[in-house]
């Protein structure tokens, strides 16, 4: 039995691509974590149930989505049979046996999985090119949406933007930036959040030389929904740090309508000040134009620990 996972805290890209390459695998998709608020909008809006919660990989075969880290999967990982990997990050897993691999420097797994769609090449991968559902394309197209923050941040390429379009044909949906700012909304509710909560509504753990490294993220349209929990947030950080063996944990507070990030720190605060080649004032520090954690964060951090 095949099942399609995305990494642990799932964001919707995650969700939505396991949905969707399940779909064309004939394969089941499944989740190693409760649904945020903004997958739980996509999947009401396009009437499709929440893919199954599983605990162990054992006796299962697996198909990864958006994701290749060992460390973001189930804890038995080795217990189960790695199938392939679709994804739109860093490779971070090594194997003991081929397996189909597929990754592309563009937004979103999403639009991955939808290229070789329309490039009628779902071949290469063991699926089948079946008829585009108009649920399905709805589900590609919001996880192109989010995991760009409706194309603004630095991973966006032209053919997210060209996928984004053709999709939006098929789903129905007239306006992609009025139904982006739905999604953004449902996104952005973090308010009615714990502190807790909002820290592991996408938190990834790395590897990064050795050292154990933690960066989490939330997206908001106004500041002023999470100011009041910023304090709460990073001792829950510092706490990680004296208790989880974290050499460095980073929460990013993302301002989608300014373009920017505070960033919390905890932990190896040298290591974060020569990485990103500034100075903290406390804690925390507001970068412009911080978007994303893949193209702007993880890649100054690997390279500062690999040295």
């Amino acid at each position: 039995m095949m099942y399609v996972v995305g990494h642990k805290n799932p964001d919707s890209d995650s969700i939505c691509s396991a949905i969707a390459l399940a779909y064309f695998l004939d394969a089941f998709p499944a989740r190693l974590g409760e649904l945020n608020p903004e997958s739980q909008f996509i999947l009401k809006r396009f009437g499709l149930m929440e893919p199954e919660l599983i605990k162990t990989a054992e006796g299962k075969e697996l198909f990864l989505v958006d994701h290749a880290e060992k460390s973001q999967n189930l804890d038995d990982f080795d217990k189960g049979k790695l199938i392939g990997i679709i994804d739109h990050h860093k490779i971070g897993i090594s194997t003991t046996e081929p397996i189909i691999y597929l990754s592309k420097p563009v937004g979103s797994t999403a639009s991955v999985i939808s290229e070789l769609y329309f490039r009628g090449i779902l071949d290469i991968i063991g699926g089948k090119n079946k008829e585009l559902k108009a649920d399905i394309a709805g589900v590609l197209l919001s996880a192109i949406l989010s995991d760009t923050l409706l194309f603004k941040s630095p991973t966006a390429t032209p053919l997210d933007k060209e996928l984004a379009e053709k999709l939006a044909d098929i789903a129905g949906i007239s306006d992609i930036t009025a139904y982006g700012m739905e999604m953004l909304t449902a996104k952005s509710t973090v308010g009615k959040m714990t502190s807790e909560e909002i820290l592991h509504i996408d938190y990834k753990p790395f590897d990064m030389s050795g050292k154990k490294v933690g960066i989490g993220q939330a997206e908001v349209i106004d500041m002023s929904e999470v100011a009041s929990k910023k304090e709460a947030i990073q001792n829950l950080i510092d706490e990680m740090i004296e208790k989880e063996g974290y050499d460095m944990v980073l929460f990013l507070l993302t301002d989608i309508m300014k373009e920017g990030s505070e960033v919390l720190v905890a932990g190896n605060k040298s290591a974060f000040e020569t990485a990103f080649e500034l100075k903290l004032d406390g804690k925390s520090v507001f970068i412009d134009g911080l978007m994303s954690r893949k193209k702007q964060v993880v890649p100054p951090l690997e390279k500062y620990y690999s040295n």
